[in-house]
């Protein structure tokens, strides 16, 4: 729970004071032996700790799942394996697994969804770390408009489809291949541009590094880029931005 949550249920009577003073008092992490869960970090950055699913044994990710979905009522972990959801599915009969993403989440349905970020791809082949982006920031509480497929090999399709992307408060171009579609958008939009590199491509793509230095050599202003394949990191800096647009509009 974020502090503003705290103070609002002590006003109208759904937590006491010593349940809240209780709670401000927890220590800052969870020491579990073989993971330190950072439980203060939705106080601190606005946002909960989110479990790196990949490489984990089986009897860590069931009790760190635990441990966090206990904590706020919600849950959400990325590069999942269809395994891993399987024994947390034995456990927790309400977890949902996208097989595209890789992404697994126990998430509130009444959520709000704020502001706009556009997420589009240059083809069909980086849907999946779009995906990881697009269902990263809707977890955060970001109104997501997907616009998958536009690539500079049909700029038309791009063109098409700009009223939709020029509306958005942030856009997440993620691309392969020799990574154009940021810097056509970056000379498009008003907004930041998150460029995500994709590791989509033959063999002179260098498993996305020709992708990456394409968009860090952008010409195009207002370009950051994050890692080869790093849908996540894209999702989470889109909701910090989407979260001031919306404040500074409101």
């Amino acid at each position: 729970m974020e502090i503003q949550e705290i103070l609002e249920k002590v006003k109208n009577g759904a937590m006491s004071v010593e349940e809240a003073e209780g709670f401000l008092r927890r220590k800052p992490f969870e020491e579990m032996g073989y993971a330190k869960l950072d439980m203060h970090r939705k106080v601190r950055s606005g946002f909960a700790e989110v479990i790196y699913c990949a490489g984990k044994a089986d009897e860590h990710l069931l009790h760190i799942f635990e441990r966090l979905y206990k904590a706020d009522g919600q849950v959400f972990g990325t590069r999942a394996t269809q395994h891993q959801y399987e024994i947390l599915r034995e456990k927790y009969p309400q977890v949902e697994y996208d097989p595209i993403s890789h992404i697994i989440k126990i998430e509130k349905k009444d959520k709000e969804h704020i502001g706009n970020i556009a997420v589009c791809t240059a083809g069909t082949a980086d849907i999946a770390v779009a995906e990881e982006a697009a269902q990263t920031a809707e977890y955060f509480g970001t109104k997501v408009t997907r616009v998958y497929d536009v690539g500079v090999s049909g700029i038309h399709r791009l063109l098409g489809n700009l009223e939709a992307i020029q509306s958005a408060n942030c856009v997440v171009a993620v691309a392969g291949m020799e990574g154009a579609l940021a810097s056509v958008l970056g000379g498009l939009v008003d907004k930041p541009v998150i460029a995500v590199p994709t590791s989509i491509g033959y063999g002179a793509n260098l498993g996305g590094l020709s992708a990456l230095l394409t968009m860090i050599n952008s010409c195009a202003n207002g370009i950051a880029v994050v890692n080869i394949d790093n849908g996540y990191g894209a999702g989470y800096m889109a909701t910090q931005i989407n979260r001031l647009g919306v404040k500074a509009n409101g």
